[in-house]
């Protein structure tokens, strides 16, 4: 298991982003270099945790639980086949592309040693928006992106450090809970009598998420196991 590419995105002005501005840090490009990663603070606040990497629209992105976002290269080379076309690393905007990594199959609050240094525990998968798709030129991209419910995942950051392209990808930690990336994206997104399942993850969830199942369980009781 190894970090086959680190990526970073500056912001570029795009015609497919509501934001105001017009800009979007989505476009992520293969570094060489080493890069920083550390907890960038609260969402709406903070960006990514990628030293040099832009994050835009810090309402929705950014922020200590979705620091850092994973894809894995595999998942990337069954998108080439299915669109017929070649996706670089870096094409999902994710700022890791993972080689051996099961990254939507990981727990919630497993936890990576990347390099010497970075220690980063999983947290939720992504949601694909109208950027996203933009971004990739598809049509109808949002809908068949949820669809295969294999989002890639977003990290915190428990121990800072510098990671460069290359280095390995240690699973230290492995909760004994049943709740992957792509059960709780499906709980959010499609499936959401899900929700109370994703309980058993606790506090580990992005904590967006673990609002919603607990509101989810007071409204309509419950607890379905994931």
């Amino acid at each position: 298991m190894k970090l086959l590419s680190l990526n970073v995105g500056s912001a570029r002005a795009v015609p497919y982003t509501q934001q105001p501005e017009g800009l979007t840090g989505i476009d992520k490009r293969p570094t060489h270099a080493p890069v920083r990663v550390a907890a960038p603070g609260p969402k709406g606040v903070g960006g990514s945790g990628l030293a040099g990497d832009a994050v835009c629209h810090r309402r929705h992105h950014g922020g200590d639980d979705q620091a850092v976002y994973a894809f894995a290269r595999e998942e990337l080379d069954a998108w080439e086949r299915e669109l017929a076309r070649p996706l670089t690393n870096g094409s999902f905007g994710e700022n890791l592309t993972t080689e051996g990594v099961d990254v939507s199959g990981a727990r919630i609050g497993e936890r990576w040693r990347v390099g010497s240094e970075l220690l980063l525990e999983v947290t939720s998968g992504r949601i694909p928006c109208l950027v996203f798709q933009g971004h990739l030129g598809e049509k109808g991209w949002v809908r068949r992106f949820t669809a295969k419910a294999a989002p890639g995942a977003y990290l915190r950051v428990i121990e800072p450090g510098e990671i460069r392209a290359g280095d390995p990808i240690e699973i230290v930690h492995r909760p004994d809970h049943a709740v992957t990336v792509a059960v709780q994206f499906r709980a959010v997104t499609t499936e959401r009598e899900l929700l109370p399942g994703l309980l058993a993850a606790g506090d580990a969830l992005h904590t967006e998420v673990l609002v919603t199942a607990r509101e989810y369980v007071e409204k309509y009781g419950g607890h379905r196991g994931a």
